[in-house]
């Protein structure tokens, strides 16, 4: 269910006027008791944000409300209105783009279209059924056909303003966008049959790029797990001066700071100690309470990798 946004649209042959909330609430805790907090304050029992902090703290839910989500942006000529709702695997959107008369309304599950519908003229809503009843209400009470595309983003901004009073789910901060692109009711569903195909490729793109970025995130994490602060690293194999080479055990290897692998298993490393230090070939390299240094007589040692085990 995509419940938590409020979206109006108007689309005709002057051109194109869309509002949305900014409005974002995230429900964590029990499963149970986060269904039951959103069917009440879907339904209209909870109408001020303290009833809905005081209900969600009855039930055990915590939540995080935020007031600067942006729901809806210019695509080309066009305007985009999106409500997402996040579920356990995927992420599902529901979108409208509208222009000079004409408009699309889609549902995406992943980058995927699953639904597609079109029209020539309307004023669309996206909410809960609460906040739809509320708008439907209020734009009978306001709205004139002839009105100007600027009077009609002010009322959309009323009507949001107003709804906001007496639901949680709805901002009191609101966005409004507008487009005259001169375009005639047979060509405006070609051209946004276009505009939506490259915006979808720039959703797939973004995903492709979020998947990387999460995957990348998971394997630092899983490193980091495996960086030594306690246990053997490799024996002294050579000495210049203050350098040494130490061998690495067959267990460890050494990264960067990017996590990227810099010597494998069995390879040598270079390490630095003090001159004046005792230092010896052969000598076992630790890392003892987070220190690494010689196992003979701990000399502390010093290297610009992370070790790690394999």
């Amino acid at each position: 269910m995509f419940n938590l946004s409020l979206i109006i649209a108007y689309v005709g042959k002057k051109g194109c006027v869309m509002a949305s909330d900014k409005r974002r609430i995230a429900f964590f805790g029990d499963s149970l008791a986060r269904e039951k907090l959103e069917q009440e304050l879907y339904s209209g029992e909870i109408s001020t944000d303290d009833e809905l902090l005081n209900r969600a703290s009855d039930l055990g839910v915590s939540l995080k409300i935020t007031d600067d989500a942006t729901k809806i942006k210019i695509v080309e000529e066009a305007i985009m209105g999106e409500v997402t709702t996040r579920g356990t695997h995927e992420t599902k959107r529901k979108r409208i783009y509208g222009i000079t008369n004409g408009y699309q309304i889609i549902e995406i599950i992943g980058s995927k279209v699953t639904s597609r519908e079109s029209g020539e003229g309307s004023i669309i809503i996206f909410g809960n059924k609460v906040t739809k009843q509320l708008a439907n209400k209020l734009l009978n009470a306001y709205w004139e056909p002839s009105y100007s595309l600027k009077y009609m983003g002010d009322i959309f901004q009323k009507v949001l303003n107003e709804i906001s009073q007496k639901t949680p789910s709805v901002s009191k901060d609101s966005d409004v966008l507008f487009t005259q692109y001169k375009i005639s009711s047979n060509e405006s569903q070609s051209y946004l049959n276009e505009v939506i195909q490259r915006d979808l490729k720039l959703l797939g793109k973004f995903r492709n790029q979020l998947k990387a970025d999460l995957m990348e995130k998971s394997r630092t994490i899983q490193l980091a797990k495996k960086i030594i602060n306690e246990g053997d690293v490799g024996v002294v194999d050579n000495i210049e001066g203050n350098m040494l080479q130490v061998k690495l055990n067959n267990n460890v290897q050494a990264f960067d700071g990017n996590w990227k692998q810099l010597v494998a298993p069995g390879n040598n490393v270079i390490m630095f100690f003090d001159e004046n230090k005792d230092v010896k070939l052969g000598d076992n390299v630790i890392i003892t309470k987070e220190d690494l240094c010689t196992a003979r007589n701990k000399t502390s040692l010093k290297c610009d990798i992370i070790l790690c085990n394999l």
